[in-house]
């Protein structure tokens, strides 16, 4: 007869034996997913893995002397999170507040931030054959998205940039809020 402690190694032991995928890792090669959104005129997503959260626009308190792209900070089930309009730092544009607006969290070093988007799509799924060259997605990076949009995907006559919010939290200047 077992002992619970056997038990429990022998569940451990098969646990640990068992080979970890995602589905979409298991079911479909080359296929990847992250969350869309849009910014301005361009879509987007990113992993699931930058974005720790999506939410609506809390209530934002503005901070003095900030940059014009930093909203304020939010306070958020007890934390205060800074807000970014994304649209504004890439393009210098300010983003149209209206009901329904979402963040998407992102987690940097020292804490999470939370970047505006203009909407959100979703979940978003793209092949390997729908890969598009970066020279053929020319709006998607233009501009400063050119640092952030690793690359493209054409899906319905659409295109889509994979943006990467994780360089994008690292980059100085998007660190560095202060005017």
């Amino acid at each position: 007869m077992k002992t619970p402690f056997d038990v429990l190694s022998d569940y451990e032991r098969r646990s640990l034996a068992h080979v970890a995928g995602l589905p979409e890792q298991l079911d479909a090669p080359g296929l990847w997913r992250g969350v869309g959104y849009r910014i301005g005129a361009r879509r987007l997503a990113s992993t699931f893995a930058e974005v720790v959260e999506i939410l609506s626009l809390p209530q934002v308190t503005q901070v003095p002397g900030a940059q014009p792209w930093m909203l304020g900070v939010a306070n958020v089930r007890g934390n205060l999170l800074p807000i970014v309009d994304l649209k504004q730092f890439l393009e210098g544009e300010r983003t149209v507040l209206h009901e329904g607006q979402r963040i998407l969290l992102v987690r940097q070093p020292g804490g999470d931030v939370a970047v505006l988007i203009d909407e959100l799509y979703g979940q978003r799924s793209f092949h390997e054959h729908n890969l598009l060259a970066l020279d053929e997605a020319e709006a998607l990076v233009a501009g400063r998205y050119a640092h952030f949009v690793e690359r493209a995907y054409r899906v319905d006559e659409q295109a889509w940039g994979v943006f990467n919010l994780d360089r994008l939290a690292r980059t100085p200047e998007f660190r560095q809020a202060a005017a």
